[in-house]
């Protein structure tokens, strides 16, 4: 029997929202919630200081919701996806406190970044600490596919970051690239989040296989409606500085747009720009204006759109139901938000 097509929301629906997910994980995530507290614990006192700023700070705890809401997809009744889930949510709190460290940046979901707070020492060390935790989860859960899947991510993350570094400032960087980034850096945790609960579940390699496209695919169009928003939303709405990214140097997919698209007198602008000798809030109101004039960023958010349809088309062979309208709901709100 053929899958069926699931459509995004018509363009007169009521916007997309990420409750229905929220709704449906509730329950699992007060579990999480308690499995984080505990395991976040150390006899020294900095470690739950630090990770508790970032931890307890906000943030849509997206990733670990996939692993809850896959489970509730595939009908899994048990109690080991929490674990799970958690570790999970602690990889992506680690990779956050490196990447500020890296970024130096000074806000993280409108606070200051632990990093600002705690100093950069710190920050890399206990970011190391819940990666450890992270691993111990894995292994008290005792499957090998399991640990496979999240250390696999957790290695291909990093080579995204470092794969990000070097294309760092370097204008020629090509959309293709760029995508090989983000498939690395965050598509790759969406897709293992996801599929590891259709692993404790024990479905089929199909099954396995349709969550993982999910995640992968939501995560390119997460990531990449991110990259817009640093051009098109303030820094309230963005919990982060405005035009990061800009000032960093990073090729993000609006830029390479309004690259490709400029004369050459815009070029110039751009190359430097990203080189790291126009960076005045001047250059970025420039920037932003450059990159509308091209429709960069109504095309990135396109081209989320596209990765978004992907992700629910992947929910297809799994039956109708609450879960199912739950997640292709969180893939609409991914590419939907402005914040």
């Amino acid at each position: 029997m053929p899958a069926d097509v699931i459509p995004l929301a018509r363009r007169d629906a009521p916007p997309p929202s990420l409750e229905p997910m929220l709704g449906l994980t509730a329950q699992g995530m007060n579990a999480v919630n308690s499995v984080i507290l505990e395991r976040m614990q150390s006899e020294i006192p900095l470690i739950p200081a630090l990770a508790g700023h970032l931890i307890s700070g906000g943030g849509k705890r997206l990733r670990p919701m996939l692993t809850l809401a896959g489970a509730e997809l595939v009908g899994y009744n048990g109690t080991r996806h929490h674990k799970l889930a958690t570790a999970v949510e602690f990889i992506h709190t680690a990779t956050l406190l490196h990447d500020d460290v890296v970024d130096g940046s000074d806000l993280r979901r409108g606070k200051a970044a632990a990093n600002i707070i705690f100093g950069n020492p710190a920050s890399i060390l206990v970011g190391d600490f819940l990666f450890s935790r992270a691993f111990e989860l894995m292994v008290e859960d005792g499957s090998l596919k399991v640990l496979k899947i999240l250390s696999g991510a957790s290695a291909v993350i990093a080579e995204g970051e470092v794969d990000q570094l070097t294309a760092q400032r370097k204008i020629d960087t090509s959309e293709e690239h760029y995508l090989q980034i983000i498939r690395a850096k965050t598509a790759a945790l969406f897709a293992a989040a996801a599929r590891v609960a259709a692993v404790v579940a024990e479905c089929s390699e199909e099954q396995e296989q349709a969550l993982d496209e999910y995640g992968r695919n939501l995560g390119v169009a997460f990531q990449l409606v991110d990259d817009a928003i640093d051009y098109d939303s303030d820094a309230a709405a963005m919990g982060k500085d405005r035009g990061d990214d800009f000032r960093e140097g990073k090729m993000t997919l609006p830029v390479i747009l309004a690259y490709a698209r400029g004369g050459e007198e815009e070029r110039a602008f751009w190359r430097a720009a990203i080189g790291g000798h126009r960076s005045s809030d001047a250059d970025l109101d420039h920037a932003i204006s450059l990159i509308g004039r091209h429709g960069a960023v109504a095309d990135t958010r396109a081209r989320a759109r596209h990765f978004a349809q992907r992700a629910i088309d992947a929910l297809a062979i799994f039956p109708d139901g609450r879960a199912r309208r739950a997640m292709a709901q969180a893939a609409e709100f991914a590419v939907a938000r402005g914040y």
